[in-house]
């Protein structure tokens, strides 16, 4: 029994099954077993018994008695086999008990045991050492091989059940008398019970029961040992050791089982359904880009030519448009989508799904196809039009050139025969029959100058004539009207020249006078205008001085008023002359001045409105002085604030960098800090409200400008949200940490040493692309693959989250089909079908909503109500379905 077991490194007291079988050949040779060990094994196999019987509620206490009839050892097989024996025969004879406990022998017989010198006569007459030898056996096959069969119990140090034990001496069964093997198997597994550190290596019976207690209470094994009976014992019974201890086995492996199965589950239904968000944003983006390339190639196509030059160039602008704003993010699209396409097929190759197919027309052939028929329309098009382009501009030029000249033409005609009909010169001074005839004679130069224009217009007409314009009738009754016009105004003129020069010596006596009257009432009229232009006009002023200044031109201004009264008072008396020799010579006609539109009642009115004007000019300045003074006690009060509130903005910037930098410290001491550093950002919010009131008093004094400090609110408010943008990302990159740690199992020391990668590789960027040029090709490959993985949209910038996220992938185990249904068999206890409870129970409940929405029902045997298929479900992960 102390022999070392096989390929392992350590002895944990347990012999092969072979010894076993050597051991229980001696039994029929002595016919005789240790009183001790007899004592150990009867009370550790009834235990063991007992903890099965009750899953069928019920238990025996003579366990030499209690299996005579075999009822309740064919029971005990079906409970721990989970399978079904022959039907017991119920009658109370002998033969009737022999027939159950031969029913038991044959089912366990059936599993591959080898029965040794065990009849069922032996059990029936309450034999003890066989009903032991018999109880061993099916605990060595139910219980044990479960273990052994994996490499004669290695599964039980994978499994890190006995690592705790492994320093412990190799002295076969006596590793277990102490009771510190027992604790160590129970604190690997669940530290909170025991602390080993604590134990007595001295106080064996102490560590025993202490075992013996928790292993009762907190993990449902009974207690199968008693602690005197092991101390007192030179050499414990070795099957009562390996029963009771085989019991840990089960219940930390049936745990961590569990545990590992919801979490792959977990995991491939995760992958799962980002593979479907991905499928259908591609199945979204290619029906679009398809429509918008049905919708487009037909207009392409399309070569009706149009009848105007506007309308032609209307068609190549739209061509342009086309080409620089509407198709330039459909390529992109397109590109984005074979991207994404390969990116998809890459993760599902990955992760041992099959390929993606798109559904009918969606393929990334069926784009390029029709991404080429597009390209097909789209050539020649515009080439085509500004062929027809350059065709219309032909003809749209001689039209042009009829219209442009035809209108400059009529635009000057125009009113000329009105004009040269009229008898103005019947009623007119002198003057006005001397500017007739300057201006009869100027015309004249005019008439002859025009003769050449409408000689070229009758000459463009007849070449639009002769290419068959699409609007020559227009053309024509234009140019015949020009003609005609042309011929009426050359009679006009020769009869108005004749009857100018009859009165041009009329009228000559009042001529200087008028003339002088100009000469000296244009300055002082423009004087005057000036003068009501300055004092009305609005002045935008920003500071005192400004509003001083314009105060001391107001002050010069008034001073030359006198010096302006005189002159209005001279331009007067020579409108009197002109009055009193009209009066006295009985002049009838209408005497307006001929060198000057003003008269004496403008000068008058705008003398008086000059008057007016300066004490309102004067009044408004001293309004805006007292303005600007309230103006800049507001600049003042702002610049104090706002050069106190920038700078704090800047340091908590300072202080948040810093803080999202450091290694040292934990993720949650990080937290801490960022959350006080929120509160303190919190609590300084009336400042800025503050502030906000003096600025919108500002703005609403229309104060654009101060010079009392460098920040604006504008600064002010972009600092304040990101200052509260920075410390809220800042959190949610921790709280992403601190998720993404627990969740792949990250400890902190790999936290910080990721930490410190990222920003190791971050720092040293430059040095880095040099030695990448010192690669061999196989490592540049490696590098660009796991850049791929990184940074899949090549934007040359890798985020921490995404480095965590490589790191742990690159050591994380591909899942198949066949662990997932694996996995859903633990939770469903061996059975082939799962039910709803127990998907809610073992799974999240996003994913075990998702579970059931897609589980098939079960249509095997044996089926209950509600029985969901996770074999179909799992297989169809893997392979092709509409999940």
């Amino acid at each position: 029994a102390g022999q070392s077991l096989g390929s392992m490194h350590y002895n944990n007291g347990f012999g092969d099954e072979e010894d076993y079988m050597i051991q229980e050949d001696e039994w029929d040779r002595d016919m005789l077993l240790d009183p001790a060990w007899e004592k150990q094994q009867r009370k550790t196999f009834t235990a063991w018994c007992n903890s099965h019987l009750r899953k069928a509620g019920t238990q025996i206490e003579n366990i030499e008695d209690d299996f005579r009839n075999g009822l309740k050892l064919m029971l005990l097989l079906e409970v721990i086999s989970g399978e079904r024996l022959p039907k017991p025969d119920r009658g109370k004879m002998r033969f009737h008990k022999i027939a159950n406990v031969n029913k038991a022998l044959d089912f366990i017989t059936s599993k591959g045991v080898k029965l040794v010198s065990i009849g069922a006569e032996e059990i029936v007459d309450g034999n003890i050492k066989m009903t032991l030898g018999m109880i061993w056996t099916i605990i060595l096959r139910f219980a044990i091989q479960d273990i052994s069969v994996e490499g004669k119990i290695q599964q039980f140090k994978q499994n890190r059940i006995l690592k705790n034990i492994e320093r412990l001496p190799p002295t076969g069964m006596s590793i277990w008398k102490d009771g510190l093997a027992l604790c160590a198997l129970i604190h690997r597994h669940r530290p909170d019970l025991i602390d080993y550190a604590k134990l007595n290596k001295d106080d064996p019976m102490g560590n025993l029961n202490l075992a013996f207690e928790i292993a009762e209470k907190h993990l449902d094994i009974p207690k199968m040992l008693d602690a005197e009976d092991i101390i007192n014992t030179p050499k414990p019974d070795e099957r009562a050791i390996m029963t009771y201890v085989s019991c840990f086995y089960h219940a930390f492996a049936g745990a961590e089982q569990a545990e590992t199965a919801a979490n792959r589950i977990c995991k491939v239904l995760g992958v799962n359904q980002e593979n479907e968000k991905l499928m259908e944003e591609y199945e979204r983006l290619a029906s679009e880009l398809l429509e918008w390339i049905r919708r487009t190639t037909p207009w392409l196509e399309n070569r009706t030519a149009e009848k105007t030059m506007v309308e032609m160039q209307r068609k190549l602008e739209d061509f342009r448009d086309y080409r620089r704003m509407h198709k330039p993010p459909k390529v992109q699209e397109k590109c984005q989508l074979e991207i994404s396409f390969n990116t998809l097929q890459t993760k599902l190759r990955i992760s041992n799904r099959p390929a993606f197919m798109p559904s009918e027309g969606k393929m990334v052939s069926d784009i390029a196809s029709a991404w080429q028929g597009l390209e097909g329309a789209e050539k020649g098009y515009e080439e085509w039009l500004l062929t027809e382009i350059r065709r219309l501009e032909r003809l749209d030029h001689l039209a042009e050139k009829f219209r442009q000249k035809a209108s400059t033409h009529e635009t000057w005609a125009n009113g000329k025969e009105l004009i040269l009909s009229q008898k103005d010169y019947e009623t007119a001074t002198l003057t006005e029959v001397r500017a007739f005839l300057r201006k009869h004679e100027a015309f004249e130069s005019d008439l002859a100058a025009h003769q050449d224009r409408v000689e070229q217009i009758a000459a463009i007409a007849q070449e639009l004539n002769e290419l068959d314009y699409h609007d020559v009738a227009a053309v024509n009754q234009r140019c015949q009207r020009i003609c005609d016009l042309w011929d009426q105004l050359g009679t006009l003129t020769q009869k108005r020249r004749e009857a100018l020069e009859r009165t041009e010596k009329l009228l000559e006596t009042i001529d200087q006078l008028f003339l002088e009257f100009a000469k000296r009432s244009a300055p002082f009229n423009n004087w005057m205008e000036g003068a009501m232009e300055d004092l009305q006009d609005m002045f935008i002023v920003h500071t005192i001085d400004e509003v001083q200044g314009l105060i001391s031109s107001h002050e010069q201004f008034k001073a030359t008023l006198p010096e302006a009264d005189g002159e209005r008072q001279a331009i007067l008396g020579i409108h009197m002359e002109v009055q009193k020799i009209s009066q006295s010579y009985g002049i009838k006609a209408n005497l307006i001045n001929p060198y000057s539109t003003i008269t004496t009642e403008e000068l008058l009115a705008k003398w008086d409105r000059v008057k007016k004007l300066v004490p309102q000019r004067e009044g408004s300045l001293q309004e805006e002085l007292a303005r600007q003074h309230a103006s800049e006690r507001l600049r003042r009060q702002f610049a104090v604030q706002a050069n106190l509130i920038g700078p704090w903005i800047q340091t908590r910037m300072e202080e948040i960098g810093r803080c999202s930098l450091e290694v040292g410290g934990t993720l949650e001491d990080q937290m801490t800090q960022l959350k006080q550093f929120e509160h303190v950002i919190v609590t300084y919010k009336p400042n800025i409200d503050k502030l906000e009131g003096d600025h919108q008093l500002i703005q609403e004094s229309l104060v654009f400008d101060n010079k009392h400090t460098n920040y604006t609110m504008e600064h002010i408010r972009v600092g304040w949200e990101l200052l509260l943008t920075t410390i809220a990302r800042t959190i949610n990159e921790i709280e992403t940490q601190i998720l993404t740690r627990d969740a792949k199992g990250i400890s902190q020391e790999q936290m910080h040493e990721f930490r410190s990668s990222f920003n190791h590789f971050d720092r040293v960027q430059c040095s880095f692309r040099f030695l990448y040029s010192r690669f061999s090709d196989s490592y540049i490959m490696e590098f660009a693959r796991i850049m791929m993985l990184v940074d899949p949209s090549a934007t040359g910038m890798v985020s921490f989250q995404s480095f965590i996220d490589f790191m742990t992938r690159e050591t994380t185990d591909t899942d198949t089909a066949d662990q997932v249904v694996a996995s859903f068999r633990i939770l469903a206890a061996d059975k082939p079908y799962i039910l709803v409870e127990e998907l809610r129970r073992e799974l999240p409940p996003d994913q075990s909503e998702y579970c059931i929405l897609r589980m098939a029902p079960y249509s095997g045997p044996g089926g209950l109500a509600g029985a969901l298929d996770y074999t179909a479900f799992s297989t169809a992960l893997y392979g092709e379905s509409d999940l």
